[in-house]
């Protein structure tokens, strides 16, 4: 078994035993760890959250005093101590419908979200990307000053425009791959701190 393998097997069953949907909550788990995204009492917005592994896991980094909202077109099973909207990313008013949800703005804005993939790699880059901007545009809605963002980026041609794009808006900004992610996969992910707006 190769060693990239071994790895996935062993997030998968570790999300089995602890109880997360999907090895990805790992994802967030060793950002966090690196870059500190989320901090206890966050109020965090998961968009493009299903099967909800994410979302599991800001609200346990979040803890009880803190508030997590995940948003997807799929329908995604409860999430204890999490608040499910089965909304587009695109939809006119989602950013409202979030603010009015937590009552002030967030804290931290994540979004590992990906398109249904066609097999079609120019096309599911240009869609993923796509959909970060989406994100983007809602988060420039809802997160506060000095709050942190993750994107998950299929890096290719488009995702540089995307990166500088996002990077202006933040203080600090690093481009990373944790561990659990697959080696042979294209995805990067953005982390981005200290929001402080458009230019």
């Amino acid at each position: 078994m190769k060693l990239q393998d071994a790895r996935r097997d062993q997030y998968r069953r570790l999300a089995h035993e602890q109880g997360y949907r999907s090895r990805a909550a790992y994802k967030l788990k060793e950002l966090n760890k690196s870059y500190r995204i989320i901090g206890p009492g966050f109020y965090v917005l998961d968009l493009g959250c299903a099967p909800g592994g994410w979302t599991q896991m800001a609200v346990r980094l979040a803890g009880n005093r803190g508030k997590v909202v995940g948003v997807d077109t799929s329908y995604v099973e409860e999430v204890p101590g999490a608040h499910i909207m089965r909304r587009d990313i695109a939809e006119e008013g989602l950013a409202d419908m979030v603010i009015s949800y937590f009552g002030r703005k967030a804290n931290a804005v994540v979004c590992d979200l990906s398109p249904k993939v066609s097999g079609n790699w120019s096309v599911d880059h240009a869609r993923q990307i796509s959909l970060n901007y989406d994100c983007a545009k809602i988060m420039g809605a809802v997160l506060a000053r000095r709050g942190n963002a993750v994107f998950k980026v299929f890096d290719g041609q488009y995702s540089a425009e995307f990166r500088d794009y996002v990077r202006e808006q933040f203080s600090k900004f690093h481009s990373t791959k944790p561990k659990a992610s697959r080696k042979q996969s294209s995805e990067l992910y953005y982390v981005c701190l200290g929001y402080v707006g458009p230019d």
